[in-house]
């Protein structure tokens, strides 16, 4: 039987290399096609799940560097922006788009966003509206009614059909060539993030001596610690929301309010709440549920960076009222 040539075989070789160098730096990038990826069966993948590997080993990292204070309140510091970035950029105004801004700091939020090591906010964005669309059904990526609790929360994640971006969903935003770009090379914000807390721990280790921190402490801390409590935090809403809490609003799924996890997530643990009423920037709906991007947008409005905020009509107030079933 014949064989190939050893140059063929080098050529193929390199060709297969920069194949899947291309398909790990453009999000979009599918030899296949992107309906050929959403078509292929559901199931968790090793080569999907094994960034997520990589992120929980390196909180690992720890045990060689120690920590410091510098690197702790960097690493809450890093949490509560980047959730942010999720709950208020993502979430209230890329999918929901619940109030406006201008389209430099569209980009800007985008940018940050993709810090969060969420992907892109497109991607982000279409997957949402789609689970809006079809919550508790079949076709849900992160229903734990249909698929059970774990496939909620990480197994989606794993699985190359759930991994295209549907562009039929956000119109809206493909309109933005600078936010198209984000999203296919959504590696850019982490790149930037390790970049940047590796040169940030590496002038405290010289200029700052006496606060015990070291370039690769504050990396462990920053970047891995950080980023792996953002993302069970901000999964917790696919897997929690949807299975532990009070209805206030009968919306036809499981979507539940949950006091714990809105302090977890800056405000959206009032899922049930925001099931009924998407479109509101506000989650908390009263001023007992405490909803900390609510009020950073606000905070936002104030300085004239975003406008138009859209509130919670009095209709929903009106529902609420009606209710039998406790908030």
């Amino acid at each position: 039987m014949a064989t190939e040539s050893p140059h063929r075989e080098r050529m193929k070789t390199l060709q297969n290399i920069w194949t899947g160098f291309v398909r790990f730096v453009d999000s979009d990038y599918f030899p296949e096609g992107a309906e050929a990826a959403r078509a292929k069966p559901e199931k968790m993948e090793i080569g999907r799940a094994l960034p997520f590997a990589i992120l929980h080993l390196g909180c690992l990292g720890v045990i060689w560097t120690g920590w410091s204070w510098a690197a702790v309140l960097t690493a809450i510091g890093l949490y509560l922006v980047r959730m942010f970035a999720v709950t208020g950029f993502y979430h209230r105004y890329f999918c929901h788009r619940a109030y406006h801004t201008s389209r430099p700091m569209q980009f800007v939020f985008g940018l940050i966003g993709l810090t969060s090591v969420q992907r892109g906010p497109l991607w982000w964005a279409s997957v949402h509206r789609h689970h809006h669309a079809h919550s508790e059904e079949e076709v849900d990526a992160h229903s734990p009614v249909q698929k059970g609790f774990l496939w909620s929360h990480i197994g989606w994640l794993t699985s190359s059909k759930n991994f295209p971006t549907d562009y039929r969903l956000v119109r809206d935003l493909v309109k933005y060539p600078e936010l198209v770009f984000l999203n296919r090379f959504d590696l850019l914000g982490p790149l930037l993030l390790f970049a940047a807390l590796f040169g940030f721990g590496t002038g405290l280790e010289h200029f700052a001596p006496g606060l015990g921190t070291t370039a690769w402490q504050m990396v462990v801390w920053g970047f891995f610690i950080s980023t792996t409590i953002l993302f069970h935090g901000t999964c917790a809403v696919n897997s929690f929301a949807h299975t532990l809490g009070r209805k206030r609003f009968q919306t036809g799924d499981e979507s539940r309010n949950s006091l714990i996890l809105a302090l977890i997530t800056l405000g959206e643990g009032w899922h049930n709440n925001h099931h009924h009423y998407q479109s509101s920037a506000r989650q908390g709906f009263y001023w007992w549920e405490i909803d900390i991007s609510y009020y950073v947008i606000k905070l936002l409005a104030a300085t004239g960076i975003v406008w138009g905020v859209r509130e919670v009509p009095v209709k929903v107030y009106e529902d609420a009222s009606k209710t039998l079933t406790p908030p």
